[in-house]
């Protein structure tokens, strides 16, 4: 991984996609950002991210339902994904876990720490 960590952003609500870019952005991550799962199908065709960071509780497509759909895209099979939500169910994490997930982000979210949060999720991939 280069110094600079892309990740597809996917999140409907706006003040929260200009929250997570002003906290991710100055700490060496590049954003890719979608208001949808299904921008996130579109902008995902061919991109090499090195994280799928992604909202639940979307209208339309969820969040479950578009990290299966990016799944089925052969340069994102293997991409990580952290989800964030509202609703931190033990159950709900579990599921989001057994999809291939690599954690659960609690929103709303510290912008201080989120760059770190997400680096520690990250750091559990390399081996």
């Amino acid at each position: 991984m280069s110094d600079t960590i892309c990740v597809l952003y996917v999140e409907d609500e706006p003040d929260i996609r200009e929250v997570a870019e002003f906290a991710l952005e100055d700490e060496g991550f590049e954003l890719i950002q979608c208001a949808s799962g299904l921008e996130a199908l579109e902008k995902g065709e061919g991109l090499t991210a090195d994280l799928i960071l992604l909202d639940v509780m979307m209208p339309g497509m969820d969040g479950p339902s578009t990290l299966t759909r990016l799944r089925e895209l052969p340069n994102l099979c293997n991409t990580p994904a952290i989800f964030m939500t509202a609703k931190v169910q033990p159950n709900e994490v579990a599921e989001y876990k057994a999809m291939g997930a690599l954690g659960v982000i609690a929103k709303p979210f510290d912008a201080m720490t989120l760059a770190d949060v997400i680096r520690g999720h990250l750091e559990t991939t390399v081996v």
